[in-house]
């Protein structure tokens, strides 16, 4: 089979600093396998083992996420389960079915679920894109993952370092030590790299910044354009069943309100229902109904249509009165003493439930909690304002790169 046209592109592991063509062969690897991975090493020779085999069916996770029952449930459907020299062969014999990518979905309602992609339906960028080092702190094997790795595989020019959940602490020395020019992560990954190393992440030459994986807010946009004048800053909205749907690059939260209902030919279709946001893709996971309902919620203010959380965690029920956890962490995020917050109901014997809120305060800011609940109750109506609220000593993110807001 010929090799892709990024077969020539560097990749930086833990344990690898070489090309994709040069990458140790896996030749015991079963044609349908379910490989579970310790880390970004295994999971790129499993890649190219895919790539230059065209015959094979492949899911690729970090072992962490998977637990032996539904390891059990890969090995009924058919596919081998690989941890690193030692292969369970599957319990249902048949024929790979070739070309096929399973991802496990993030799992946010739950455990993972498998979805069907190829690559084809995986690739996203496509013509001519500048030389860039790219750094990867994504979840092995979870679907921004695999968005950085077909672009390298596609498009030469495209390098990557890939970053193991152990070294996210490190990320920044490590990106300048590889002269890393283009960066992808979600929210939670720029307010912690920021707030934690912000003075070297500011020392990185970087050209393109993308954000995806959770709702943007102006904060952290202004915020990295602060930083990185110069640089390209896109926010991606993406999943794993519905694929890349929205990518917005004019450094405004949301997208643009005239973006619903436009039919324009190879670019997926977008509508709202009841508050939430609807996508048609033809880049969705196999199986999909023709239009997605995401489970996200959205509100269009001044012609932009706004992602603000999860329908099923977002509304909290006070009294009667129904409280928006987004709306009010967008009010936390507004302090200028606060860069993280997380919102959420809480039990209560009177009126059901109320708000209470997580926060990290800049360092050396001034700000209480009493002062916060006073900055909350002068632009919130009462059963919104949080009753309680924690001040966390840092930035709670978890190996999604997510941090439950």
């Amino acid at each position: 089979m010929s090799q892709p046209a990024g077969a020539g592109n560097r990749i930086v592991t833990s344990r690898y600093d070489g090309t994709w063509a040069g990458l140790p062969g896996w030749p015991e690897l079963p044609s349908a396998a379910a490989v579970l991975v310790a880390d970004n090493t295994d999971a790129v020779r499993a890649v190219w083992q895919h790539v230059t085999d065209g015959d094979r069916e492949t899911l690729i996770a970090t072992a962490t996420r998977v637990e032996d029952e539904q390891a059990e449930g890969f090995r009924a459907d058919g596919l081998a389960v690989v941890r690193g020299d030692v292969v369970q062969p599957a319990t249902a014999q048949r024929a790979a079915d070739g070309g096929r990518v399973w991802l496990l979905t993030s799992g946010s309602t739950g455990r993972p679920k498998q979805v069907a992609h190829t690559l084809d339906s995986l690739t996203t960028v496509a013509g001519d894109q500048p030389a860039r080092t790219w750094l990867c702190p994504y979840a092995t094997g979870a679907y921004a993952w695999w968005q950085v790795v077909t672009l390298s595989l596609s498009l030469p020019g495209q390098d990557v370092v890939f970053v193991e959940p152990s070294q996210l602490d490190e990320w920044p020395q490590l990106a300048l030590e590889h002269g890393v020019t283009a960066a992808s992560g979600t929210p939670t990954f720029w307010r912690q790299a920021l707030w934690r190393a912000g003075d070297v992440v500011a020392q990185l030459k970087l050209e393109q910044i993308t954000l995806g994986g959770e709702p943007v807010d102006q904060a952290i946009l202004d915020r990295l354009r602060e930083v990185f004048p110069d640089a390209r800053i896109s926010w991606i909205y993406a999943s794993s069943e519905a694929g890349a749907a929205i990518a917005v690059h004019d450094g405004r939260a949301g997208f643009p309100q005239a973006w619903l209902d436009r039919e324009t030919a190879g670019r997926p279709r977008l509508s709202v229902a009841d508050g939430e946001l609807v996508i048609a893709s033809q880049k969705a996971a196999e199986g999909m109904a023709p239009a997605i309902r995401t489970g996200d919620r959205v509100e269009i203010v001044d012609g932009r249509v706004l992602i603000t959380g999860r329908i099923a965690s977002d509304e909290i029920n006070v009294g009667g009165s129904k409280a928006s956890a987004s709306s009010v962490r967008r009010v936390l995020l507004d302090h200028p003493d606060v860069v993280w917050a997380a919102v959420r109901g809480r039990k209560a014997p009177l009126v059901g439930n109320m708000v209470v809120a997580d926060v990290v305060l800049r360092d050396g800011a001034e700000a209480d909690t009493a002062r916060l609940q006073a900055f909350c109750a002068e632009r919130l109506p009462d059963y919104s304002v949080p009753r309680r609220m924690r001040v966390l000593p840092e930035i709670p993110i978890k190996e999604t790169l997510k941090s439950d807001v």
